[in-house]
């Protein structure tokens, strides 16, 4: 059986891919570390941002893990011009996973990144493994798994989040974070 941790990063800064933890973002990060105190970790895998990072560095340490850095964890980019319209934009986006705007990524292209991550994990010898990403990542993959997942989930998603993805004979998911 394989345990996957999918978790969204803490409370940041910006969106930025070097945007810190906030200070509460801080404490949320040595939280999640006691959260974790009593499940076997082999393995953490993060997005590249330094949020993510952060999120995941107290128990990266406390456990002595290295972090492997994985840029198709990184923050999806709706688009490369500001929109004033985002919320909206974005929600079309789940409802027409093809959709793009102008230098971004539709939610299908983003899904494909992460699931890509998420099968790999599958496939090797690791049974426990921690996956740090991003809000919109995280609920395309979710969604992949379970077509009523989609963008009222994702505006439900707290920084952090944790969600346990579990393989026996098929994929579920459940929400572990309080």
């Amino acid at each position: 059986m394989k345990y996957i941790y999918l978790i969204r990063h803490c409370a940041a800064e910006g969106q930025e891919p070097e945007a810190p933890l906030t200070d509460k973002g801080i404490q949320q990060s040595i939280d999640l570390a006691a959260f974790f105190k009593q499940r076997k970790v082999d393995r953490i895998i993060s997005s590249p941002f330094k949020r993510a990072i952060q999120t995941i560095h107290p128990l990266a340490s406390e456990r002595d893990i290295v972090i492997e850095m994985n840029h198709q964890l990184s923050e999806r980019v709706l688009s490369t011009r500001n929109m004033l319209d985002w919320y909206e934009k974005l929600r079309e986006t789940y409802e027409n996973l093809d959709l793009t705007y102008e230098g971004g990524e539709s939610s299908r292209e983003a899904a494909n990144r992460v699931i890509e991550v998420v099968d790999e994990v599958l496939k090797s010898d690791a049974e426990n493994t921690i996956i740090v990403t991003h809000g919109g990542l995280l609920s395309l993959l979710l969604n992949h798994f379970d077509k009523n997942f989609g963008f009222e989930q994702w505006a439900t998603l707290s920084n952090p989040d944790v969600y346990l993805l579990t393989s026996k004979k098929q994929i579920t998911f459940e929400r572990i974070w309080n």
